[in-house]
Order: structure tokens, then C-alpha cells, then sequence
């Protein structure tokens, strides 16, 4: 079983943002980097043009409950901050992805405006070197379009693989680098997509799923709107594993697995409402909220490390672990029926009503 370690709330500071622009209905506008010792993490959030990072820390923290186990933030103070300068938009950011490749030993950070506009950058493992650009990738109609909500992401096999959604313009391109590769078109407008390793085409192999209309997704892939409930399927068999009717008071806009136990996820709500649950028994285990509109929201990569920015310019970051009771034990053998469970990474969150396009990326070369 899962519990929030910490849940710390902090301010940026006003000479740093005084008005943050209001941005899109999908959150995407932050990034998380825990540092190597867990003392705290960086916050990447983007604000109009520019990139800014805050650097938060993890302290433990004695964690008061409310109502129906909602969690009540204790207050820090910001340790550092500072406006990235490597990112020169013209546009509204519309989306931050950071990308950490521990073989490589440094990170991409990568952000897209409203008009498609790609810049990444490289940072080390302590996420300080952002002053080196590495490629930037302008739209495939020169931003004449109109502008609007647009997403990013990397394939977890490739990292100089990216994908660009312009939710408008009905398109989704595909990177390598700065070269593009090919153009997809989707009947409605695009609201979130992500790449996915996929066994089917060995390790060389990736999923890009995009979602449509009112549908969001996160992680491994976690995708949830305005029915409020969520279906787990098994993409071998294309079966239901498991259904949680209304789990959300309102339209589900994230979606994540936890790094730490699979069986459990991170639902956001259009009300402010963060939850983690169970999804197998259909049962929340704790919650938390913003003091207003989520600018941003995500998930650390290979952490149960969340964090949210507020349009109130309040930032929420949570760090959830293992009860040690549960750590403390020693391993058991699984049931027999959990062999019928597929692992995380094929693992898919589908809400009804829910258009997916799946495009199937087996080698660079062939996309």
C-alpha cells in the first residue's frame, strides 16, 4: 500500500512570475527532476514565453488528514529560482516534457508553443546545464496556423525521437532530431499522446497513442475524461481487467500508474482534485487539491514524485513511498492469478466512449 511521505506547498516568488498566462485546459506546463539524494527536486514550469525552474526541497514532514483522507500541505519556502534562458518561444508554452536517460547520464528538456514552435535542451544529472541548445524544430506551416493547445513527447527507445500534437490543426508530427519524418492527421482534435515500449516489436519497438476530443492520458498509458470512469484492458486480448465507475467528482484531465506498485494511480480532476487509488478494488487511498486552476501537473519519470503549479502561484509537490510496514517484510510468492496480469508497461487506462489511434513505430527508419 501506498502513503504520501511529504506534501509540501510553496510560493514562487513574485519577482520571478508576477502573472502567469492562463495556458490550456491540459495541464502540461511542468516538469519534475528529483535530485540524486531525494533532498528535493526541481520544478520546471513555463509562463507565457519563457521557462522557469524552482528547486523545492523533500523534506519529511509530519502529514495531517482531513475528510475522507485528504491530505493537508505543509508550508516551505522556494530554495532557488531562476528563468531558463535557452528557450526562445514567440509563443505561449504550451507543454514541458522532460525526458531522463540514466545510461546516458543527462536529461532532455523539451518544450513546445502554441504554434508547434520544438526546442530541446540538454541537462546534466543535477539538472543545471540547460545554457546548451540542442536542436529546435520550427512548424511544418511556419506558425501561420492557428495557434492553440500542443503537446510533446519522446520515445522511451529513441529519445531523439519526439512527437508534436497542434490540437487545431488536427496533426500530429514525428521528429528525429530536427529532421521531420512524417505527418499525422486525427479526425477530432488531439488532447494528449505518448509513446509506450512495446514487446510486440522488441526493444527497438515503441507505441505512439494519441487520444481525441475530451480524453486525457498520462504514463504507461493512463487515459480518462468527461464519463469520469476508467476501464482497464489487457492490449494483449483487447479484454477489461477491471472497471471504476465515477471514480472522479468531475472530468478526469490526468492520468498516471505509480512507479512504486502498479496497482495503484494518480487521477487528476478538473476540480483541483489530485487522488491515488486502487484500481483493482475501486478504492481511493488519499487525496490532496490545488488552491486553484492546475496550470501544471505531472508525475516524476521513475518516481512517485508529483507536483502541481496553481494559477494562484502556489506550487504542490508530493512525495509518496511504500508503507514501511509493507518494505519491511520479506517478498512472498504472487497469487496464481496474478500471472494473468500483464506488467505495467502494457498495462492501458481507456475511459468509454474514448478515440485512440495507435501508430506503430518498429524502427526510425520505417515511421
Amino acid at each position: 500500500m501506498l502513503e504520501a511521505k511529504s506534501l509540501s506547498k510553496a510560493v514562487v516568488p513574485s519577482s520571478l512570475i508576477e502573472n502567469p498566462s492562463p495556458g490550456s485546459l491540459q495541464s502540461t506546463r511542468l516538469a519534475l527532476h528529483v535530485s540524486e539524494d531525494c533532498s528535493s527536486c526541481w520544478v520546471y514550469i513555463a509562463s507565457g514565453c519563457q521557462i522557469y525552474k524552482l528547486q523545492v526541497p523533500l523534506e519529511d514532514s509530519l502529514i495531517s488528514e482531513g475528510k475522507e483522507s485528504l491530505l493537508i500541505p505543509a508550508h516551505t519556502e522556494v530554495m532557488n529560482s531562476l528563468m531558463v534562458n535557452r528557450c526562445p518561444h514567440r509563443s505561449e508554452i504550451q507543454s514541458i516534457v522532460l525526458a531522463e536517460t540514466e545510461s546516458t547520464g543527462y536529461s532532455m528538456l523539451g518544450t513546445v508553443d502554441s504554434y508547434g514552435h520544438l526546442i530541446v535542451s540538454k541537462l546534466d544529472t543535477t539538472g543545471t546545464d540547460v545554457e546548451r541548445l540542442t536542436y529546435s524544430v520550427l512548424p511544418r506551416d511556419c506558425g501561420i496556423g492557428e495557434s492553440g493547445w500542443a503537446g510533446l513527447c519522446f520515445s522511451p527507445t529513441q529519445w531523439s525521437t519526439a512527437a508534436v500534437a497542434r490540437s487545431f490543426c488536427k496533426t500530429i508530427d514525428v521528429y528525429d532530431q530536427d529532421i521531420h519524418v512524417r505527418t499525422l492527421c486525427t479526425l477530432w482534435y488531439p488532447s494528449s499522446l505518448n509513446f509506450t515500449k512495446s514487446s510486440h516489436y522488441g526493444n527497438e519497438g515503441s507505441i505512439l497513442a494519441i487520444t481525441e476530443g475530451s480524453q486525457f492520458f498520462n504514463g504507461n498509458i493512463a487515459v480518462g475524461g468527461a464519463d469520469r470512469t476508467v476501464t482497464i484492458y489487457d492490449p494483449r486480448r483487447w479484454s477489461a481487467l477491471s472497471r471504476w465507475v465515477h471514480c472522479s467528482k468531475y472530468e478526469i484531465t490526468g492520468l498516471a500508474f505509480s512507479s512504486v506498485d502498479s496497482d495503484y494511480i494518480y487521477i487528476q480532476g478538473v476540480d483541483y482534485e489530485v487522488f491515488c487509488g486502487q484500481w483493482k478494488e475501486s478504492s481511493k487511498v488519499f487525496s490532496f487539491r490545488g488552491d486553484s486552476n492546475w496550470l501544471g501537473f505531472s508525475k516524476c519519470q521513475n518516481k512517485d514524485v508529483l507536483g502541481g503549479w496553481c494559477d494562484s502561484g502556489s506550487i504542490f509537490v508530493a512525495n509518496v513511498v511504500a508503507k514501511e510496514s509493507e518494505t519491511s517484510m520479506p517478498q512472498v510468492q504472487q497469487k496464481s492469478n496474478s500471472t494473468t496480469m500483464p506488467p505495467i508497461k502494457q498495462r492501458w487506462i481507456v475511459t468509454s466512449y474514448v478515440w485512440l489511434k495507435f501508430f506503430f513505430l518498429k524502427r526510425l527508419g520505417q515511421v
